[in-house]
């Protein structure tokens, strides 16, 4: 991959999974069983899903990621393709391909349960192998559903003057290593908490501003804390600053947060400001979150444009 002369506006390095989606009146309790839709299969994924949605809005797009020698691989990679994401850096085998089991409720919320498959055995050694494809790239993004220290790895390839940008979700407490790379680190409010909690001083205070505060504290060069209806918060060191909601009538939310993440970063390497690309990013998740599923829900740019 040494031909590369960053060559990628956005490389994402994460998870590719199969969502099996059942809608249901209300989720079950213990010991309960309710009845639900029939089921969807979609690909999904918060890895490849921002792909997906990067290369929608027109971004030179690749995905280093992992999926099994199987039916659902075979639907990833199709689905990669079919959006225009290079899927160079796709590895295959090792384990199954991952598989997350999602609920939607009539109100369009999600609840979701994770078998990790071949993420889980994405490595610090594939990225080492693919270091130049990393190298290749305008902005890196990354989650926490692929092995941690194989996130760690990757922001140890970044080329210089690129930029990485980090989902920690699902959320656990992050290296100082990692935090001080992020550009920015992107948290919803469940993600503050637990990242701010495993520093050891809990969210200081219900006050959003104070948790980006206390994020930003912890090492990121820039952080952004998305509050759903409420809009978004960006920080850096020029200060803390609220960015407005875009009203639309929900109809599914999954994936909508890996939209927004990738087309903040994508806006971002493009040279925008952060409180720009994140206004423009909350446009982008307010179309996905009108639509159902994950991949099909995601807009190009003429769509967010049309907003």
């Amino acid at each position: 991959m040494d031909e590369y002369d960053r060559e990628y506006e956005l490389l994402v390095v994460g998870s590719a999974n199969a969502d099996l989606v059942f809608g249901v009146e209300r989720r079950p309790g213990a010991g309960e069983t309710v009845l639900g839709s029939d089921l969807a299969v979609h690909p999904g994924g918060k890895g490849a899903n921002q792909a997906v949605a990067a290369a929608r809005l027109g971004a030179r797009t690749a995905l280093l990621a992992r999926v099994g020698d199987d039916a659902y691989g075979r639907l990833l990679l199709d689905s990669q393709r079919a959006a225009g994401v290079d899927t160079a850096g796709v590895l295959v085998g090792g384990a199954p391909t991952g598989v997350a089991l999602i609920t939607v409720d009539p109100s369009g919320d999600n609840s979701i349960v994770v078998s990790p498959g071949a993420n889980g055995r994405l490595t610090p050694e594939d990225v080492r192998a693919s270091a130049a494809l990393v190298r290749a790239s305008r902005v890196v993004s990354a989650q926490l559903e692929v092995p941690l220290e194989t996130v760690v790895e990757t922001v140890r390839h970044l080329p210089a003057g690129g930029r990485f940008v980090l989902n920690p979700s699902p959320p656990r407490p992050l290296p100082r290593e990692l935090l001080q790379a992020c550009d920015p680190l992107i948290v919803n409010e469940h993600e503050a908490h637990v990242i701010l909690g495993g520093a050891g001083g809990g969210t200081g205070g219900a006050d959003p501003e104070e948790w980006a505060r206390g994020l930003l504290a912890l090492g990121p060069r820039s952080v952004v804390v998305t509050l759903g209806a409420e809009g978004a918060l960006v920080a850096s060191g020029e200060g803390v600053g609220r960015v407005p909601s875009v009203k639309v009538d929900a109809v599914d939310t999954t994936g909508a947060g890996d939209a927004f993440t990738a087309a903040l970063a994508w806006r971002l390497g493009a040279g925008a400001p952060l409180a720009e690309a994140a206004a423009y990013a909350a446009r982008v998740g307010a179309v996905a979150v009108t639509r159902r599923g994950a991949q099909d829900s995601f807009p190009t740019a003429a769509e967010v444009d049309a907003l």
